[in-house]
């Protein structure tokens, strides 16, 4: 009898879940995306070196999940793991600490169905803080579009609610593994310095917080979003004018960062940022 050979035609979209010692919460993350009304999907958890009993949560899914493990490395060599073995064309990410409600694979694969020249987009979200819904200051509204100059400010851009074009990363150049906090922010800088991150105004992740484990509660935070200022303003890449915003909001990271090192008694690191902007502005 003949065997005849199947080739399996690739997922659309691949979905990219990074955790680490998440055990208590990544059952919903991942349910949330195998209830999506968009089925030509698949989905990647990459577990970065847990410690907790991640894999034993993960196990009883079988196939509907292809479970990537490695030493723990951080969130973006996690995410650079998964864009490494994804086999779609359209790539989403999700937190294990958020959740998506059903339709967000299917409103953005309809987005880019409809705009063929669009090559990322993300949704609005809702806010819970431990448990309770909050409102999103008016200084986190998310802009579409062009939105470089006002993503320098702090990052406009949430992981769990973007999908992108597989090319587009590739070009980008995917997450920096150096960052161990604002590896988003500068990837987004890197992206949305050359083209436009539409939005989609319909809710459709769930973006929780307030717990320890938060890599967004982490202090110092602009510290590493100062580092990734200095780096795309050396790339070179950007227009006199995106160079001058971004020289600007340097010398303003860069002053509010060396006051709080003054307060701390650490003179040394506090002159170091306070002579960045003009050090890098003359290179």
């Amino acid at each position: 009898m003949e065997e005849k050979s199947k080739i399996e035609k690739p997922p659309r979209v691949s979905v990219i879940i990074p955790t680490y010692n998440r055990a208590r919460i990544i059952e919903e993350a991942v349910d949330s995306v195998l209830a999506q009304d968009y089925k030509d999907f698949e989905l990647i958890v990459v577990n970065d070196g847990s410690t907790d009993n991640t894999s034993e949560v993960l196990a009883p899914y079988g196939d509907d999940v292809h479970v990537l493990s490695q030493e723990n490395k951080g969130v973006s060599a996690a995410r650079n793991r998964g864009i490494t073995e994804a086999s779609g064309k359209l790539i989403a990410f999700l937190d294990s600490d958020d959740l998506w409600l059903p339709q967000k694979l299917s409103m953005q694969v309809e987005f880019f169905d409809q705009r063929p020249d669009a090559l990322i987009c993300q949704t609005e979200e809702v806010w819970v803080r431990n448990g309770i819904r909050v409102n999103p200051k008016q200084r986190h509204k998310k802009p579409s579009g062009m939105i470089f100059k006002p993503s320098l400010k702090l990052c406009l851009v949430s992981p769990s609610a973007v999908m992108i074009r597989r090319d587009l990363l590739d070009r980008a150049g995917g997450f920096d593994e150096t960052l161990p906090a604002c590896e988003d922010y500068d990837l987004w800088l890197r992206i949305s310095c050359r083209f436009p991150v539409y939005l989609i105004e319909t809710p459709l992740i769930v973006k929780r917080g307030g717990h320890d484990d938060q890599l967004s509660k982490r202090a110092g935070l602009d510290k590493f979003r100062i580092q990734a200022i200095v780096k795309i303003i050396k790339t070179g890449i950007l227009s006199e004018d995106q160079r001058q915003e971004a020289l600007i909001m340097l010398q303003n990271k860069c002053g509010i960062y060396a006051a709080g090192c003054r307060k701390r008694g650490k003179q040394e690191e506090a002159r170091y940022y306070e002579a960045l902007p003009e050090r890098i502005g003359n290179v």
